[in-house]
């Protein structure tokens, strides 16, 4: 349910390492892959303040991504080119000063930008949209929205997706990935010993 108290479509996420039976590790089911890569896509946001990140798929391919920070050639939030991200501004306030575009708006353009079209796609979120992106994914031509945690689903963002045609569903049960980063400390091939030849 959203914060409004409005039903949303969810889907039961199959744990993404589920043991077959013959003992073999299952493949993750599509929606947990491409939610799985969202969320390692959502690691190049420089916002400083949330990560957020958006898959478009098509015919079960990636066909762009895109997480939200400050505009190409324009200083990132998290090197202080936001004055709403650099101020104390609240949750939902002052976005009227905030530079950064959003994970959705920026895969839709980056789709575009490369003359893909995103007709008839479904897009992955690792957040729920706002109802300027949702606009954006009517106009774009994508027909379903998926996405992990909700941020405020209003019920006019619901509506006017509803009104489009394009499903809104949430992914729930969802066992977030665990993600190596760049800066972890790496082992040494040569120096792991292994006792699988013994």
């Amino acid at each position: 349910m959203t914060s409004t108290g409005t039903p949303v479509n969810e889907i039961q996420a199959r744990p993404a390492q589920a043991t077959h039976p013959a003992g073999k590790t299952q493949r993750p089911e599509w929606d947990v892959y491409f939610m799985d890569i969202a969320h390692v896509v959502k690691t190049r946001s420089n916002c400083s303040r949330r990560n957020v990140a958006a898959v478009i798929v098509k015919d079960r391919r990636i066909i762009s991504t895109g997480y939200n920070g400050a505009p190409r050639g324009v200083r990132n939030c998290d090197e202080g080119g936001c004055p709403r991200c650099a101020s104390n501004a609240p949750s939902g306030t002052a976005l009227g000063d905030c530079i950064c575009s959003h994970a959705e708006e920026n895969a839709i353009t980056q789709a575009a930008y490369h003359g893909i079209s995103t007709k008839d796609a479904t897009i992955y979120v690792t957040l729920s949209p706002c109802l300027m992106c949702a606009k954006m994914i009517i106009n774009a031509g994508i027909r379903e929205v998926v996405f992990d945690e909700e941020y405020s689903v209003t019920e006019q963002t619901r509506s006017i997706l509803r009104e489009a045609g394009v499903t809104l569903r949430r992914l729930v049960n969802y066992a977030r990935p665990v993600l190596v980063r760049p800066d972890a400390p790496r082992i040494d091939a040569h120096e792991h010993s292994c006792e699988c030849s013994k």
